[in-house]
């Protein structure tokens, strides 16, 4: 870098590298290369750029120097070289031109023959804006101001900081008198917003003209949304699933895009009078001033801020508070007409007003709309709006009106608003969330440092430029889940055909044995132990060991003679079972006797606590062991009615766990009570780790023993259980919400029968969660058929615009021939483009249809 300050290569240079001239000391600094040039050359080079910074050698720097410094004229209105037989010197000789290399003073000559053209056309021609039409001194070329206003809808740099980003181009040190042009770049800027606007939405090209705009004619509308006679089918009303063609809105506020009291609409009037998202103002402001006294009612549901204190928020030394805004629920894009300025809060009056005027532009029946105060905002909708005129007001009667509250704004609200207002539970709506316009206020909140110092016509205009690029990039920019599967595994786990608890096991290998006694082939080898006994009590003996480990480890190095004496009659009385039961064992598995002495000469028969005691159960021999199949199946029987206990105590567990978390919440104040609290709740999870520590030995001996009695199927009802699953009904993990979280397995267990579970409620929850369950599923599958049809409307959308545009460039009556090109060139453009757009979305989305086809559609009547 250092290297580049001098003349590098060229140091040693005797002549011109164009013409030889001798001591060449010109270079220019936008050129490829630091070639050194003659003043006569380096202008000649110049004719076609005109706007190059240029440096000169004095001999011990380079030091920068101006083409209009050494004589370089620009010519308007004739080819570059030409000579101009009439020419006229721009105003003082003084013309500035913004351009990307920083602000420069030109010498600049308009072409006066009879044939030319005004002074405006002929700097537009060479893609110079210009300030004024008449007599302009001042341009900007298009360059620049592309690069402004893809870098403002990027960055959001402000056009100050720009500005001033191009004067430092210019001069970085502050000593070279250069004048300000700040207000004129910031006015140019503002016109180019708008003439980009109506380019681009046509109106150059339609036959009625700029003058026949009407309102919203300048949004960029949702291509996925129905529009009628756009993407709709020829019977679209006549459809036997009208969920399908329902408009998706959703209402929110914006309270950091303010206004200060600058200006006001008679000295700052807006260029686009209401052609793209903000409302007509004047009627808006004229029916705001007549609706000025109704006072707003408070709030009956939680004490919600945006309804008490609506007439409250302090506008002081403001002259908008904030904005209101009508958005596509579903895919995040402004609607036409649909945003307005607050003079306070979130006042019902404003709302209503933008509600109502973005639905003039909509004909079709079926409307759902979300607002995070809903249920406050819809009661008396209908009343309200008849103070309306008459062409804002819609007829209730044709119209299907549905109100939604967005899911994250859900948990705010009180148990009832909850159930009427969920998107979860409605039928027809997918898997919307209604949270669209949080996501896209970020984005477009750092626009508010520069805009709340706007005149209201300049904040206006420069706001639905910023909404009009948001919805574009969502054009360009344009999965099914298994619940299903889970939805079917909580129906099952309802179905209530079986109980097995180890009771009924119990019973049904004691009813084996009241058989065998009676048809004489019963196979008991002691009268008081037969085989169910034993393995029976086996099982009993191994969680009375577990039980006196538990005790043991809770007792604490501090423990009382009496709590050491009671464990120790605990632990004497279980030696004197486990000896008991041991005998008996060895009549039906006699091969153990040769196990033990080697597990004792291994431990060299040292005297082993009561609950390290091994068992010997038929799970925890080696298969190469012999072993009874009878004895295997009943201990089988015995460890899966074991396993479903222990789930059952699980739920009963998990199910207090969450009354007792949800009523200290509610009621307990105070150290002491929520001391206690806190010891009832670990008395609970002691119960849950008991369950889970008996459910994981249990599911580990039924692996064991599966293969060697031949029972399969077992899996799908009692699976591993992993931390993850011991988790309550209405638990939500992290990551997980409502719509899409799934109930643990845990809780889909086949068999929980209502008999068993009607005294805490549980089936009546496991109902519940059927019926969300069921919804969710619903959704989910109602997504896939939205989003499948929404694909479909894009395409067709794309193809109507295509063919507006191609109408438009067919319909070109200009008599000058060079701008007839131009307008038809710029049409057929538009139309390759949509074209090539939803060419592109056919592609991309091609594999995800192919994949929906593949899945069967869910069979769930929404009517039972």
């Amino acid at each position: 870098m250092i290297h580049l300050k001098g003349r590098c290569s060229q140091a040693g240079a005797q002549s011109c590298m164009e013409c030889n001239c001798p001591s060449p000391e010109y270079r220019c600094e936008d050129c490829l290369g630091s070639d050194l040039f003659c003043s006569t050359c380096i202008l000649s080079t110049h004719v076609r750029h005109p706007l190059h910074r240029l440096q000169r050698w004095n001999g011990e720097y380079f030091k920068q120097v101006s083409l209009k410094t050494l004589g370089l004229c620009i010519q308007l209105g004739h080819a570059a070289g030409q000579v101009c037989l009439n020419p006229r010197c721009a105003f003082n000789d003084d013309f500035v031109v913004i351009d990307t290399h920083g602000i420069h003073e030109v010498s600049l000559d308009f072409c006066d023959c009879a044939t030319a053209e005004s002074h405006m056309q002929q700097l537009l021609q060479i893609t110079w804006f210009p300030l004024t039409t008449s007599d302009p001194k001042t341009a900007v070329t298009f360059h620049v101001l592309k690069q402004y206003h893809l870098l403002s809808f990027e960055s959001k740099v402000s056009t100050f900081e720009f500005y001033r980003a191009l004067r430092r181009m210019s001069d970085n040190t502050g000593l070279l008198p250069v004048k300000d042009h700040y207000e004129s770049f910031l006015r140019m800027v503002r016109e180019w917003r708008h003439l980009k606007i109506l380019k681009r939405s046509g109106r150059g090209h339609n036959p009625s003209g700029i003058d026949g705009t009407a309102e919203g004619d300048c949004a960029v509308l949702c291509p996925a949304c129905p529009h009628p006679g756009k993407n709709l089918p020829a019977d679209w009303k006549n459809g036997p699933r009208q969920w399908l063609y329902g408009l998706f809105l959703t209402i929110d506020a914006n309270f950091c895009l303010k206004r200060k009291v600058v200006s006001n609409d008679n000295v700052d009037p807006s260029l686009s009078h209401s052609w793209g998202y903000f409302v007509e103002e004047e009627g808006y402001k004229g029916f705001l001033h007549s609706s000025a006294d109704i006072i707003q009612e408070k709030s009956t549901c939680s004490s919600h801020n945006a309804v008490n204190m609506a007439d409250m928020k302090n506008n002081r030394g403001l002259a908008a508070t904030g904005l209101g805004t009508i958005d596509c629920a579903r895919h995040n894009m402004k609607h036409p007409n649909a945003v307005g300025d607050l003079q306070k809060g979130e006042r019902y009056i404003n709302m209503d007003y933008l509600f109502f005027s973005t639905l003039r532009h909509s004909v079709l029946n079926t409307l759902n709309v979300s607002y995070d105060i809903v249920c406050q905002w819809h009661k008396h909708l209908w009343h309200r709006m008849s103070a309306f005129p008459l062409p804002m007001q819609l007829s209730c009667a044709v119209k299907t009106v549905s109100f939604f509250m967005p899911k994250f704004h859900l948990l705010a609200h009180i148990e009832q608003c909850q159930t009427s207002f969920s998107f979860n539970l409605k039928v027809g709506i997918g898997r919307t969330d209604g949270e669209a316009p949080e996501c896209s206020w970020a984005n477009i909140n750092p626009v508010a440092s520069s805009t709340k110092e706007m005149g209201p016509g300049a904040r206006r205009d420069t706001l639905d430029d910023y909404f009009g690029d948001s919805n574009w990039k969502k054009v360009v920019g344009l999965e099914r889940e298994k619940h299903h599967e889970a939805f079917e595994d909580l129906d099952d786990g309802l179905q209530g055909e079986y109980a097995i608890t180890m009771a009924s096991v119990r019973l049904e290998l004691a009813k084996e044995d009241q058989v065998d006694l009676q048809t004489g082939t019963s196979l008991a080898l002691h009268e008081d132990c037969t085989p169910s006994v034993l393995i029976s009590t086996g099982l009993e003996l191994e969680e009375q060991q577990q039980r006196m480990k538990a005790e043991k480890a809770g007792l604490g190095v501090h423990a009382t003679d009496n709590q050491e004496g009671k464990l120790l009659q605990q632990s004497n009385t279980l030696r004197r079972r486990i000896d008991a039961w041991a005998k008996m064992q060895e009549l039906y598995m006699p091969f153990l006797a040769a196990l033990q002495v080697s597990e004792s000469a291994a431990s060299n028969n040292v005297a082993t606590a009561p609950e390290a005691i091994k068992l010997w159960l038929l799970s925890q021999l080696n298969r190469t062991v012999p072993c009874d199949a009878r004895l295997e199946a009943i201990e089988w029987k015995l460890h899966y009615a074991q396993a479903h206990d222990a789930l059952r105590s699980l739920h009963s567990n998990l199910h207090a766990q969450t009354a007792i978390l949800k009523y200290k919440d509610r009621n307990l104040r105070g150290q002491g009570a929520n001391t206690r609290a806190r010891n009832t709740l670990k008395a609970v999870e002691t119960r849950i780790e008991s369950a889970t520590s008996t459910y994981e030995r249990a599911h580990t001996s039924l692996i064991i023993l599966a293969p060697r009695v031949n029972e399969r199927g077992w899996h799908t009802s009692l699976r591993p259980l992993e931390r993850a699953d011991i988790c309550s009904m209405t638990d939500i993990l992290w990551g997980e919400t409502e719509g899409t979280r799934k109930l643990s397995w845990i809780w889909n267990m086949r068999g929980a029968g209502p008999n068993e579970m009607d005294d805490d409620n549980t089936f009546e929850d496991m109902r519940v969660e059927w019926c969300k369950a069921r919804a969710q599923a619903m959704r989910w599958a109602e997504e896939v058929d939205l989003l499948q049809e929404e694909m479909q409307r894009v395409v067709q959308f794309l193809e109507w615009d295509a063919q507006r545009w191609d109408n438009w460039g067919k319909g070109n009556t200009l008599q000058d021939a060079d701008k007839c090109e131009g307008r038809t060139a710029y049409a057929k453009r538009q139309g390759v483009l949509r074209r090539m757009l939803a060419k592109s979305f056919e592609s991309s989305w091609a594999d995800t249809l192919t994949l929906v086809d593949r899945f069967e559609p869910m069979d769930l009547d929404s009517t039972t």
